[in-house]
């Protein structure tokens, strides 16, 4: 058998199907011509520096990894439209419809869609898929949902219950002193957890993949995430060490 190939079935007649090129001997009939490269495949031979052509990644196809990449990044897409549909929805349903058990209930549904970007990223990388930025992305989306998806609705809730249902002006966080402190450490604490679970499932896909696979993506997006923390604890601290304080009315003149 000619170095190269590996044997992986008989053939019709009892002779082993098999793979030739230019210069080898081959028991069905003289080689191919000599100075010319020439295969002659038949089923059940596969040549092994040819193998590794068939798979890219860890065992998807080009076209099936292109595709959960895409597949990736709509959802992604999706999950934050989708966010902003519930939120419409949630309070059309509140001061619309005057059906607040009902907009509760949507409201609840947001979690759900972080929960399937979640499961389709592991999914993606179960079949295969090597790590890059947008699972990288997918974490660092979830991290934020899941810190900042509640203040966000609050956020936008005061807002458009004054502007266009005559509710209460929404409460505008405090400028000085001790109180704007504690709102800096507060808003801090939230992009900080949000960084925390994205580090975290990030980790989770890097054990998950192993170090001989392709982690440098997803430690880029770690390193970010450290980066996004600093920012925020030391802006949080400046407030601490520095507060700012209110003009007095002398000083204002």
């Amino acid at each position: 058998m000619p170095v190269g190939a590996r044997e992986v079935g008989t053939g019709r007649h009892g002779t082993h199907h098999t793979m030739w090129r230019a210069g080898w001997a081959s028991p069905l009939g003289p080689g191919p011509p000599p100075g010319g490269v020439h295969r002659r495949m038949q089923p059940g031979f596969i040549a092994d520096d040819d193998a590794g052509a068939l798979i890219v990644g860890r065992g998807l196809g080009p076209r099936q990894s292109e595709r959960g990449n895409i597949v990736v990044v709509a959802l992604i897409i999706a999950c934050e439209v989708g966010f902003w549909v519930l939120l419409a929805i949630g309070l059309l349903l509140r001061y619309v419809a005057k059906m607040p058990k009902a907009s509760t209930a949507v409201l609840l549904c947001e979690p759900l869609l972080e929960l399937v970007l979640f499961v389709t990223t592991v999914i993606d990388l179960r079949n295969g898929a090597e790590p890059d930025w947008k699972h990288g992305l997918a974490a660092v989306y979830i991290g934020y949902s899941a810190a900042l998806g509640h203040s966000t609705i609050k956020w936008v809730d005061a807002r458009v219950a004054h502007r266009f249902f005559g509710g209460p002006p929404p409460v505008k966080p405090a400028k000085y002193g001790a109180a704007k402190t504690l709102h800096e450490w507060k808003t801090a604490g939230r992009w900080v957890l949000a960084a925390v679970i994205a580090i975290a499932l990030l980790q989770g896909a890097i054990w998950y993949v192993g170090d001989d696979g392709e982690i440098g993506s997803l430690r880029d997006w770690q390193i970010k995430m450290l980066f996004l923390i600093g920012i925020n604890v030391a802006i949080a601290l400046s407030y601490t060490l520095f507060p700012k304080r209110e003009r007095s009315a002398s000083s204002a003149r």
